[in-house]
């Protein structure tokens, strides 16, 4: 019979016990980032430089959430404490997640000014930086505590709590509060959801470990801190051209189909630029300049993150773009729409995803990758060029099926093309993609919806997702290296 580090056998219930902390902090993502953050800009900045402001906090929180998230992940795997190794780590993020939605709802209730908004800001970096306390150490459970052979349903399960259950959630409960102006009623629902994470964390069958059995690695935490210091300013520098080149391109041109053109080319191109830099250095930094097999894995890295820069960051900025494309969806009025697009995309992504996998082993992840980019580009025209909301979530749902392909079979190439005893280190540095990606769509991209509109940004999103492509042509082989 198989080890696991389980006090007990597991039971049903576990399926849900193991994975109820998913449901906790992406609940809280999935109501700050496309609603929350965006509104509450709005109210505090205005809307000349919403997006800019916007794209800065994202970078800030993407970039700090991944060392917070690698450095806690490495703490609990060599956590000894007698309540067990991941258990200490998810109780005081809930606790300091909970400290930091108490403040924002203070800092909302202050008057209106300066210090207000720094107090908000601040609190809602706080709130989503801290969760990746818990967020790092949780992942280790269902490895803890599952036999191999049940971590498929596990993982189901998983899925579920991640995306289309809290998706679901924030459309039917949280996006009324919001639409409402009752900032109060969403705070309160969120710490409600974490006491009772708390409490099912009490049932988790973690046993207790007596010492590690590998010290803390210091240097893998330097490597990371190294790339995502590389990574960020690789972001800036083509994020403040982008500042300062579109505002003196809009004085001196008059024709504005033109100028919006222009900047939709040049959106796409400092995107691109930093996604291939980015990928680059990071590699570089983390496998060496001459490790076999290195070019292709990073064609590969750069394929899913041209990708998710569009599918990230569509959430961050779609209530700016409803807002700008149906005038009658003012201020908060664009929550619930909003709210509804999402969870058409979380649905149709999870059907997608319960077939991409069969697909992806009967034609190959190849066909599949230029498919889901294509799909998704042509959904992004129907989401632009109509001007009927329900065109806007028929667009959505082709994204969400375009997504839930992209993710299987990107996957399944990555895991055949690096080498079977080091995949762990390789595949990691798709978290730095992921991370990449909401950083370089929402700096790079939140001035290009200030200036030129927000139009124009989803449609650079959009052609992303079609160069995205171009990144399989050099991978010749799916043998691994």
């Amino acid at each position: 019979m198989e080890q696991t580090n389980s006090s007990r056998p597991l039971r049903a219930i576990d399926l849900f016990v193991v994975n109820a902390y998913y449901f906790s902090v992406n609940l809280q993502t999935l109501t700050i980032v496309p609603l929350l953050m965006p509104i509450l800009v709005e109210r505090f900045v205005g809307a000349e430089l919403k997006g800019s402001v916007l794209g800065s906090l994202r970078l800030v929180s993407l970039m700090l959430s991944l060392l917070v998230h690698a450095i806690a992940a490495q703490l609990s795997d060599r956590c000894t404490s007698k309540i067990g190794r991941r258990r200490p780590f998810m109780w005081l993020s809930l606790c300091l997640e909970t400290i930091a939605l108490v403040g924002l709802g203070l800092a909302i209730s202050y008057p209106p000014g300066k210090n207000a908004s720094i107090l908000i800001f601040t609190t809602l970096l706080l709130a989503s930086i801290l969760s990746n306390i818990g967020l790092g150490p949780v992942q280790g459970l269902i490895p803890d505590l599952v036999p191999k052979a049940q971590h498929g349903r596990y993982s189901a399960v998983k899925a579920l709590f991640e995306l289309p259950l809290p998706v679901i959630f924030v459309a039917f409960t949280i996006a009324k509060f919001v639409g409402s102006n009752n900032f109060w009623g969403v705070i309160l629902v969120l710490i409600a959801v974490k006491v009772l994470t708390g409490i099912i964390i009490l049932f988790i069958p973690e046993e207790a470990i007596s010492h590690p059995k590998t010290p803390f690695d210091k240097q893998a935490i330097w490597r990371l801190v190294g790339m995502t210091l590389a990574f960020t300013v690789i972001i800036i520098v083509p994020g403040l051209l982008v500042r300062y080149a579109l505002p003196w391109l809009k004085a001196m041109m008059t024709d504005v189909g033109q100028f919006k053109l222009i900047s939709a080319l040049i959106g796409v191109v400092t995107m691109f630029v930093a996604v291939v830099l980015g990928v680059v250095i990071s590699t570089r930094l983390s496998l060496g300049k001459d490790t076999k097999g290195r070019k292709r894995f990073s064609w590969w890295v750069i394929n899913r993150l041209a990708f998710l820069v569009g599918g990230a960051n569509l959430t961050s900025f779609v209530l700016y773009y409803l807002q700008e494309r149906f005038p009658q969806l003012t201020g908060e009025a664009a929550a619930q729409p909003t709210a509804i697009l999402m969870a058409v995309v979380g649905l149709s992504l999870l059907i997608a995803a319960v077939v991409s996998g069969w697909l992806t082993d009967k034609f190959g992840p190849k066909p599949l990758l230029f498919l889901s980019g294509v799909l998704a580009f042509a959904a992004i025209l129907i989401i632009v060029l109509s001007g009927r909301l329900l065109a806007v979530y028929a667009g959505a749902a082709v994204i969400g099926i375009s997504a839930g392909v992209f993710y299987s079979a990107n996957w399944a190439l990555g895991t055949r093309i690096v080498p079977r005893d080091e995949a762990g280190q390789w595949l990691g540095i798709s978290n730095v993609a992921g991370t990449g990606a909401g950083a370089i769509g929402a700096f790079i991209g939140g001035p290009i919806g200030d200036i030129a509109g927000y139009s124009v940004l989803i449609l650079v999103y959009g052609v992303l997702f079609l160069v995205s492509t171009l990144a399989l042509f050099p991978i010749k082989s799916s043998e691994p290296v």
